[in-house]
C-alpha cells in the first residue's frame, strides 16, 4: 500500500532526524520507520514523497498527513522572527509525528542525558529482548513491548541493556502503566497532562514536555534542552536561566504554535542548516 505526498512539506530526513523519533534507519532510497508493531518505508522521488506500508490509516495519522504544513509555516512566519523565518525556509520538510504514546513515554525516559545512537541502541535491545518478532517486506523486526512485558522484568534487566540509572525509571513506570493504563493521561489538557507526567519516576520537565508534544500531540508544549537554551540566548537575547521560565517565554510568544516553532528552531539550530 502506498501513500503519495507533496515532498515540499514532507522530507524524510527532516522528519526523522530532528530528535522526535528513535526507531528508524536508512533503507533503500530513504528510511525504514518502526512504530509500535508496524513499519513503513518512506522515500522521496523528485517532488513526491511516498510512504509504503501495510497500514495506511496508521501512517497517515502518524505522519500527520491530514494537516496543511504550508499553512502552518505561513502562520509561523507571520510572527516576524528572523531566526524562525530562516528555520522555516531551511527545514520546511519537517512534520510533527503522532507517535505511539506508551512507546514515547519509555523512549524519552531513556533519552534523558543521553545521545541519539545510545538511545536507539537501548530501545533496539529492549525490543529484541521483549518485543514480538514481526514479519515485514523490509525484513523482520521486533515490535515495541507492552507495559506488562516491560514491568515483568526487574530494573537490573534494563541496566544490563545499557539503560544505566534509568533502569529503575523504566521498571517503575512500566509497572504503574501496566496497572493504571493511560486513560487519565489521554483525557488531560496540556497543563494537566504535564502535571500528571511529572508524578512518574524519572520524568522531569523537559521529558514531560517531549512526551506531551510527540506522544500526545499537545502542540502548545515547548520542550527546553541545551540547544534551545543556546538559541534563546544567542538569537533571542534571553537572560533567563531557568528552563521553565524559558519555556514560558516562548509559549507566550507563539501560543498554540509553540510545539511547531520549537521543533523547527531546534532542528535548524542543532543541524546547523
Amino acid at each position: 500500500m502506498k501513500i503519495d505526498c507533496d515532498a515540499t512539506y514532507f522530507v524524510p530526513r527532516d522528519v526523522l532526524e530532528c530528535g522526535q523519533i528513535f526507531r528508524y534507519e536508512q533503507y533503500g532510497n530513504g528510511y525504514r520507520v518502526i512504530s509500535a508493531d508496524k513499519d513503513c518505508y518512506i522515500y522521496t522521488d523528485g517532488v513526491k514523497t511516498t510512504v509504503e506500508c501495510g497500514d495506511a490509516d496508521y501512517f497517515y495519522n502518524f505522519f500527520d498527513l491530514g494537516r496543511d504544513y504550508g499553512e502552518i509555516i505561513e502562520r509561523m512566519r507571520s510572527f516576524g522572527v528572523p531566526v524562525l523565518d530562516e528555520a522555516c525556509r531551511k527545514a520546511r520538510g519537517l512534520r510533527l509525528l503522532n507517535q505511539n504514546r506508551e512507546e514515547m513515554i519509555y523512549s524519552f525516559i531513556i533519552s534523558q542525558n543521553n545521545n541519539i545512537p545510545r538511545i536507539k541502541g537501548i530501545i533496539s535491545r529492549i525490543c529484541e529482548g521483549l518485543g514480538q518478532k514481526t514479519p515485514s517486506p523490509y525484513g523482520d523486526f521486533y515490535a515495541f513491548p507492552s507495559s506488562a512485558a516491560l514491568a515483568a522484568k526487574p530494573a537490573e534487566y534494563y541496566k544490563a541493556l545499557g539503560a544505566g540509572y534509568r533502569d529503575v525509571f523504566l521498571h517503575d513506570t512500566a509497572a504503574r502503566i501496566a496497572a493504571e493504563g493511560l486513560k487519565e493521561l489521554e483525557n488531560a489538557d496540556y497543563d494537566g497532562l504535564r502535571k500528571k507526567l511529572l508524578t512518574y519516576k524519572g520524568i522531569g520537565p523537559k521529558v514531560a514536555d517531549c512526551i506531551c508534544l510527540f506522544g500526545f500531540a499537545k502542540r502548545d508544549a515547548f520542550p527546553v534542552d541545551t540547544w534551545i537554551e543556546k538559541l534563546y540566548r544567542e538569537d533571542f537575547g534571553g537572560t533567563y536561566t531557568d528552563r521553565t521560565a524559558i519555556s514560558a517565554y516562548f509559549k507566550g510568544l507563539f501560543g498554540e504554535f509553540s510545539g511547531y516553532v520549537q521543533q523547527y528552531l531546534f532542528y535548524a539550530k542543532r543541524a546547523n542548516l
